[in-house]
């Protein structure tokens, strides 16, 4: 069997189709090919997939062609169509971005183009509009229909609730000031959900809407807004994991981004609470200098915990001078003492250097674990 992967184009994250796909293929629904097909509506460039998949039979069935002699053929079902499509979504082209076009490479794009502070925030209402015609505000706002009582919640109750400011609903971007505008990128990551089922209401020309389920509605909502957000040049993003899930954080590079993720998914339960707190105070889009020193002293105090472990593994007295830096400048202790005259930027070397050592022993705690104590190196673990 063949699915012709050259005719699609994918627009969500390849692991969110994956995923939703996997939960499609293991559906015994009745409902099951209208799942699918918005699924590929939604997820697919175009319609050519959705077309594909309704020319496919839902039955296995041979098809015996009385003028040539070769040996009946079983054509392929809907779900086996389906399972290829999902085992080889990695081989999808993403949509296609077009390359500028003649007033762009000209240098005359139009005011309403760019990445200005009122240009974001209306790419963000279009965000929140291509959300709410998919039905993934039904479930927070509900959803009209001609055949019955609309006693519907008012959405801009449910978005005051939460912000505690009256009448954003409907999105009127010129209003905003900053608080509004990221509160608002903060609350619709919370309340959206995907809906898995849809069916056409013929009476009212409307989609209704079912079968909501938050989990894959965030994770696009988060990467729709980041893209977004980074097309902007605005340095935070919604945060994909820990206790600030879907809240703004400041932006940092692929590697520190790689170590609080090993930090967050770390199986040890007796630090993990206190690095996750630590995490989030210190990336907080309103962190302050006491915040960030309250989130670099959690750190220290669990290096501090483990100093003979570091002790025993690094060479000489390697450890002491880490325990110098945090002892002798104003982190953990405030006197005449300590030193304090340095630049606030080095509250970000102290927190993530302080970090990537709590990541190291809890790698050298699971060595201690996993090798007997005669049999360890003497030197450091690969890093």
């Amino acid at each position: 069997m063949t699915v012709y992967l050259n005719n699609y184009e994918l627009r969500w994250p390849t692991a969110l189709f994956i995923s939703e796909g996997h939960h499609l293929a293991h559906s015994n629904s009745r409902f099951w090919d209208d799942r699918v097909i918005w699924l590929l509506t939604e997820a697919l460039v175009g319609t050519t997939a959705v077309a594909d998949f309704e020319e496919i039979p839902a039955q296995s069935t041979v098809v015996d062609d009385p003028w040539s002699d070769s040996t009946p053929q079983q054509v392929v079902t809907q779900r086996e169509w389906f399972a290829e499509l999902i085992s080889r979504a990695g081989e999808l082209r993403k949509e296609f971005a077009p390359a500028p076009y003649w007033p762009q490479r000209r240098g005359h794009e139009s005011s309403t183009a760019g990445g200005g502070p009122r240009n974001t925030r209306r790419a963000f209402v279009r965000i929140i509009k291509d959300f709410f015609d998919s039905g993934y505000l039904s479930e927070a706002f509900g959803e009209e229909c001609v055949d019955e009582a609309n006693d519907l919640p008012d959405a801009s109750e449910v978005i005051e609730r939460r912000l505690g400011i009256p009448h954003l609903w409907p999105l009127e971007p010129e209003s905003w000031d900053e608080d509004t505008f990221y509160g608002l990128v903060e609350i619709f990551h919370d309340l959206v959900s995907r809906p898995r089922r849809r069916s056409w209401h013929s009476y009212g020309s409307e989609w209704h809407h079912y079968e909501f389920n938050s989990g894959p509605a965030r994770i696009l909502y988060r990467w729709k807004v980041n893209k977004m957000l980074r097309s902007s040049g605005i340095d935070y993003e919604l945060s994909d994991e820990g206790a600030d899930l879907g809240r703004l954080v400041a932006v940092t590079d692929d590697a520190r981004a790689q170590l609080v993720h090993q930090l967050l998914s770390a199986p040890h339960a007796n630090i993990k609470e206190r690095t996750e707190n630590a995490i989030t105070l210190f990336r907080g889009r309103t962190a302050s200098v006491e915040i960030k020193r309250s989130a670099i002293v959690i750190l220290a105090g669990i290096l501090e915990e483990r100093r003979s472990l570091l002790k025993e593994t690094l060479v000489r007295k390697d450890e002491g001078a880490l325990f110098q830096i945090m002892n002798e400048f104003t982190l953990r202790h405030r006197d005449a003492r300590q030193q304090g005259d340095y630049d606030e930027a080095f509250l970000d070397w102290f927190f993530w250097w302080f970090l990537a050592t709590v990541e190291l022993t809890n790698r050298l705690t699971l060595l201690a674990l996993t090798q007997p104590r005669q049999n360890r190196s003497s030197g450091l673990p690969a890093m």
